[in-house]
């Protein structure tokens, strides 16, 4: 990774972090949490399950004779291989238990040898007096499965010291799937670079509560962040600076590698994000070609939006996008590329009906889904489309969003005034912004993605996204207050059924959430109406 300058921020976190990633699959926390004398009856899940019974009368026992099974097919064994040692990596930390992964009998049986009918994600989960047992029909499912099976146990499991016992779970079974495919968070690391460490931790946080994409927002006005062999000064000039004039940074493609493989070993896919033809003043400072009048502008390091544009006349602008999108997906496994397309105010309005499709086809010439802002959906959309709604319940955004569906696009929901993760809490917030109003933990999580948008088909969503935006936030502390309580609600809505959405119990479930977010050293919102156990 290439950076070019420290910030200042967490000082003790940063040697935290470098430490922990290497040591372990998984981060953890130093912070010790009071020890657990006796297992939770009724563990507070987030995400909710769609069904959980309690199985009375019955504990199950981790101790240090405990072993783990992985019963699976060949064609799996790797993976789900990987899978069991990442959970059992992390629970020698806190427990000290040598947890060998051994065949034959154990106390903790996995198993991806379940119905087809769980899906990719879904699982059965049953813990009682003898056993604890994970079945799903997909490594993934079984990720899912141990996710849950962390909240299940105390909070100190996720300490990265030795931690005193006993450590139970109270019996229970458990039959989950998720209600969306598409679950997600945004980073924005274009207007404050973040490094490959602190989007590692990101990532941990948000597989946590079962989130199963991340859109990394690599290109804006202030910064471009990934490195393109054909177009190196997108990134050693581009990626020179961030909001403020302080040094930027960018990913090397061997530091995109990592986070691509971190990502997909937490069941997280990488949605990269190369915004146009607006917010490109990164790439139009770079070189003075993509420029109508051939002048390239200074580099930007305020918060305006809506100024820029690439020159959608010029060819150079679809050989520079046409080499860009094959780098990029070149590093980019999954099957989505985002071409951004949102406040394209100095894009004449001709202009932007064309440019879209030619983007678009340059997308889908590298066998990739497109994905856009709800302004793509103005123009026609190639095949297998994803709108990203980001409205305010204004009747523009909403009729966008209807266009996209009436296209055949599949629509995520990002609604500013309930998703984004920057906007402040309250009057009193210290950072984010406002321009969407005060979004609450409770106005973050009270809606319904089917309903929210009349008139869209409920077949037209895809699901939901919670981007954070930098502007303000230029080190993790402040992000991870901005993201959190709010990042867990939004992926409940995303994967509980819509009958488990209830404000009064769930302010309950995330209060209980509390003590493991002091033990994982989240900096968190300690927001006054929730009760925080």
């Amino acid at each position: 990774m290439t950076r070019l300058a420290r910030r200042p921020g967490r000082v003790s976190l940063a040697g935290i972090l470098t430490a922990a990633l290497l040591a372990t699959p998984l981060f953890a926390s130093t912070t010790t949490a009071l020890a657990t004398p006796q297992a939770d009856p009724a563990p507070s899940l987030i995400p909710k399950p769609v069904s959980q019974t309690a199985l009375t009368g019955q504990t199950f026992n981790l101790t240090s004779s405990s072993a783990i099974n992985v019963a699976t097919d060949a064609a799996e064994s790797q993976a789900a291989g990987k899978v069991a040692e990442q959970f059992a990596a992390r629970l020698r930390v806190s427990t000290g238990y040598p947890l060998a992964i051994l065949p034959g009998a154990a106390t903790i049986k996995l198993s991806t040898n379940g119905p087809a009918s769980l899906g990719a994600e879904g699982y059965q989960l049953r813990a009682d007096s003898t056993a604890l047992s994970v079945t799903a029909a997909t490594p993934e499912g079984l990720y899912r499965g141990l996710t849950t099976v962390r909240q299940l146990l105390p909070a100190k499991s996720e300490a990265s010291t030795q931690q005193a016992g006993p450590w139970t779970v109270a019996g229970t079974t458990i039959d989950d799937s998720p209600r969306y495919a598409y679950r997600g968070t945004m980073l924005d690391v274009s207007r404050h670079f973040f490094s490959v460490a602190e989007v590692k931790r990101y990532i941990d946080l948000a597989a946590l509560y079962k989130l199963n994409k991340l859109h990394l927002h690599l290109s804006d006005d202030q910064g471009w962040r990934i490195q393109v062999d054909s177009w190196p000064r997108l990134t050693t000039y581009g990626g020179s600076l961030e909001v403020g004039g302080t040094p930027g940074g960018f990913y090397s493609k061997a530091d995109f590698a990592e986070l691509v493989r971190y990502a997909g070993e937490r069941y997280l896919q990488v949605i990269p994000e190369i915004d146009t033809p607006g917010h490109t003043n990164a790439a139009l400072a770079s070189y003075a070609q993509l420029n109508c009048n051939n002048v390239a502008p200074p580099l930007y390091t305020g918060t305006d939006v809506g100024f820029s544009s690439l020159c959608v006349a010029k060819p150079v602008t679809y050989t520079f996008l046409d080499d860009v999108f094959r780098e990029v997906a070149q590093q980019t496994p999954g099957d989505i590329v985002h071409l951004g397309g949102d406040e394209a105010h100095s894009t004449p309005h001709s202009d932007y009906l064309t440019f879209v499709p030619k983007a678009s086809a340059l997308v889908t010439k590298q066998n990739k889904r497109v994905m856009g802002w709800q302004e793509i959906a103005e123009t026609t959309l190639p095949a297998n489309s994803i709108a990203q709604y980001w409205g305010t319940d204004d009747t523009r955004s909403r009729d966008l969003a209807r266009k996209a569906a009436a296209q055949g696009a599949k629509v995520v929901l990002s609604p500013a005034n309930r998703a984004y993760l920057d906007m402040k809490y309250n009057s009193s917030t210290p950072y984010g912004l406002s321009w969407a109003g005060y979004v609450s933990i409770q106005k973050s999580y009270s809606w319904n993605p089917s309903t929210l948008i009349p008139n869209l088909p409920a077949t037209a969503v895809a699901g939901v996204e919670a981007p954070i935006w930098s502007e303000t936030l230029d080190n993790l502390d402040k992000l991870e207050y901005m993201a959190f309580p709010r990042l867990p609600g939004i992926a409940e809505l995303g994967w509980s059924p819509s009958s488990a959405l209830d404000w009064t119990t769930y302010k309950t479930r995330l209060g209980a959430q509390g003590s493991r977010w002091d033990t994982l050293s989240i900096n968190f919102y300690r927001a006054p109406e929730i009760t925080w156990r």
